[in-house]
């Protein structure tokens, strides 16, 4: 996977506006009551009404770039999900993720910091991601993975494995098997 640079000083003039857009949404919905149909209207519109069908993503939410964002169906996000997303993010079907999750597609430059270095995430299918877990620029989640509470994902997690820890390590596999309700 191939990484893109973005310089911030000499950004163009549709990424200036897409953060404007998706700041602006942010915070219109962290301060609207998250049981109104308000609400939901202002996260479809935050993801540019591309939401799969029965996904739920509970506020306060954060995104930098939403566009850049791709949300398939029945995908549940709980309270303060946290998302650069300049490099890519896909989160695929009956994925579920916890309370306080970061995922940063995008990071700097060591030597000239004003550089963002950027990598997509890719979450497959059917994956649970615990409590305060932090995914990193260019990790793929394989389908069925469980990462475990207050991991920090590093790199790739293999299909129904079972990753744990800083940085997040596999402990076991599951069963591709016995999985219900995957459609």
């Amino acid at each position: 996977m191939e990484e893109v640079r973005i310089d911030v000083r000499t950004q163009s003039p549709e990424r200036i506006a897409e953060a404007k857009r998706s700041a602006d949404l942010c915070f219109r919905i962290n301060h609207t009551n998250p049981t109104t149909p308000e609400c939901q209207e202002l996260i479809n519109e935050l993801f540019n009404n591309s939401l799969g069908e029965n996904t739920r993503i509970s506020p306060p939410i954060f995104t930098i770039l939403a566009d850049k964002v791709q949300i398939g169906k029945n995908v549940i996000i709980m309270n303060g999900f946290q998302c650069m997303s300049a490099g890519g993010l896909t989160i695929e079907d009956n994925t579920m993720i916890s309370l306080n999750c970061t995922i940063a597609t995008n990071n700097h430059d060591m030597y000239d910091r004003y550089v963002i270095t950027c990598k997509p995430v890719h979450i497959k299918c059917n994956v649970w991601i615990g409590v305060n877990v932090t995914i990193l620029p260019g990790v793929t989640i394989g389908e069925n993975a469980v990462v475990g509470a207050g991991a920090v994902v590093t790199k790739d997690v293999p299909d129904n494995a079972v990753v744990v820890g800083n940085p997040a390590r596999v402990i076991k596999y599951l069963d591709a098997n016995k999985f219900k309700n995957k459609e």
